[in-house]
């Protein structure tokens, strides 16, 4: 496979109805940010088990000129949600009414990146243009992918009997077809309410009243002053001064330190001539010490006991660098676990980037439907630990953590790169196997994305956390890798369990070139 060329803009996303909306945005004259508006929306519509409306979002926008900026768009546990809520449970459930107790975000994300676009000077388009398309694969259907149908048949058992789900998402009571149509005409209306009264009506309005008091009836611990209280914090990101040039991720409450340290780390080793099994070992030696980082200080940013990003300086970097041992696999212990999403990018013709990221956290997230406005809620608060102790302890009014982190990087060459991927742990090693054997390595942009993948850890449901590599690595890797101490095991030869990835570059001529993932139901699409 070849990445797509395109001179005047490129969107690349997991769903091609999504990369198609973000493409008409860009053709009639809309910056980056407001066609990654159109592909959210209708990737909410078209990706319902893996994002929506329900669930949250953070945004990584990277103009031209001037320093990149973030939005955090998520939101935090309801004024009710707390530990006594929870009495007799050990752990909040990752399902029904219990697992959904935190502000849906994404919506916020959407209606503050429009600010930026307008403060930019961007092309302004309507928000009813925007959401078209989302409104009308709504209302008329949309193809159930595989993966929507696969989905639903393999968490038919523990969904069917929540709240809205088997009304929504299983038509005549069945998991639907790949290939069938799936229409969802209350989310529907929903987006043409939101399409002619706003976004924030989401969360201040008759629709937010609409969206509090269906949430009161399933006895939820939001309320609608917890939605009245909600906006997107707009952050200054992360940033890793790499070899390469200058990268930049979400800063906390995501897992963006991850992803920056393992390049970071990585980056005092040697990777440009590296051998298959030691990019992979390294790698995964690497995000075994961040992921150590993580879990010891990442938590809702006002909670976090140091500044993040003096943990990307170079010298505890290095140091992190000269304790992984070339040899010998270090142990490891238990992951964060899964996580489905979407990553999606665009850039426009002025070089305006975007790299942008939407999560309902499982698969179909808490599986609660609202019943009048047809919103699937989200699952992210069963991140939350119910030990008053711990560093992500549920309290009202606290974010919780979130894998999700969109990538971005300033070369020293000149050239911008936006990518990312879905797949909770998974995600930071894909971003570092494919910005290593692109930018370090040399690998071709569309290579760089299709090549075998591996994960360290669980997500999709996975129930160990094993290393575990995609079918197209050689068998001489395998025992390689297992030779050095890891313990290994085999997915399928193309495995969604590694993510769905993609990547745009702008290269020093203007020219955008964009690399999809054909583990999804993606495409890069430009003109």
């Amino acid at each position: 496979m070849q990445s797509n060329m395109a001179p005047s803009g490129m969107a690349v996303t997991p769903h091609h109805l999504a990369s198609e909306s973000a493409l008409s945005v860009l053709r009639h004259g809309g910056d980056a940010i407001e066609a990654m508006v159109a592909a959210a929306a209708t990737i909410a519509v078209a990706y319902p088990h893996m994002n929506g409306i329900g669930g949250d979002g953070f945004w990584l926008i990277v103009p031209p000129e001037g320093e990149p900026l973030a939005i955090d768009a998520s939101g935090a546990a309801g004024q009710h949600a707390t530990c006594e809520f929870y009495a007799g449970h050990a752990n909040i459930p990752h399902r029904g009414t219990l697992a959904a107790l935190t502000v849906p975000g994404t919506l916020s994300g959407w209606d503050e990146a429009l600010k930026v676009s307008a403060a930019l000077g961007g092309g302004q388009l309507p928000l009813s243009r925007l959401l078209a398309d989302a409104i009308r694969y709504a209302a008329d259907g949309i193809p159930v992918t595989q993966s929507q149908a696969s989905a639903t048949q393999s968490k038919y058992a523990e969904l069917v009997d929540i709240p809205g789900f088997a009304d929504t998402f299983l038509p005549q009571g069945n998991a639907p077809l790949a290939g069938s149509r799936f229409c969802q005409p209350k989310l529907a209306r929903t987006l043409t309410q939101l399409a002619t009264e706003g976004l924030e009506s989401f969360y201040r309005g008759p629709l937010a009243q609409l969206i509090a008091s269906e949430m009161q009836a399933l006895g939820l611990p939001i309320t609608a002053q917890d939605l009245a209280n909600h906006r997107a914090q707009r952050r200054v990101p992360l940033k890793l001064s790499h070899s390469q040039g200058d990268i930049f991720n979400m800063t906390p409450p995501t897992q963006g330190l991850v992803s920056l340290a393992i390049l970071g780390i990585t980056d005092h080793l040697e990777m440009a001539q590296a051998s298959e099994v030691q990019t992979i070992h390294r790698i995964v030696e690497a995000t075994k010490k961040a992921f150590g980082l993580r879990d010891r200080y990442i938590t809702d940013p006002r909670h976090v006991t140091l500044p993040v990003q003096s943990l990307l300086e170079q010298a505890p970097l290095e140091q992190l660098a000269a304790s992984i041992d070339e040899q010998r696999a270090a142990p490891w212990g238990q992951g964060k676990g899964p996580g489905d999403t979407v990553w999606m990018g665009v850039i426009d013709k002025n070089g305006l980037a975007v790299s942008f990221i939407q999560s309902i956290y499982h698969e179909f997230g808490s599986g609660v439907v609202l019943p009048e406005s047809g919103v699937l809620l989200q699952n992210r608060g069963a991140a939350f630990s119910l030990d008053p102790a711990h560093l992500l302890a549920l309290m009202p009014g606290k974010q919780p953590f979130h894998t999700l982190n969109p990538a971005a990087a300033r070369l020293k060459d000149g050239r911008t790169l936006v990518y990312g991927t879905m797949g909770g742990d998974g995600q930071p090693q894909t971003q570092a196997a494919i910005f290593t054997r692109h930018v370090m390595q040399g690998m071709p942009l569309q290579e760089a994305v299709c090549a075998p993948r591996w994960l360290l850890g669980r997500t999709w449901g996975q129930l160990s956390d094993s290393l575990k590599l995609e079918g197209r690595f050689s068998e001489e890797t395998f025992q390689a890798l297992r030779a050095l101490g890891h313990e290994v095991e085999w997915l399928p030869g193309m495995s969604e369990a590694t993510g769905h990835a993609g990547a745009i570059v702008r290269h020093t001529s203007g020219m955008l070139e964009g690399a999809y993932d054909p583990r999804s139901n993606g495409s890069a699409a430009g003109f």
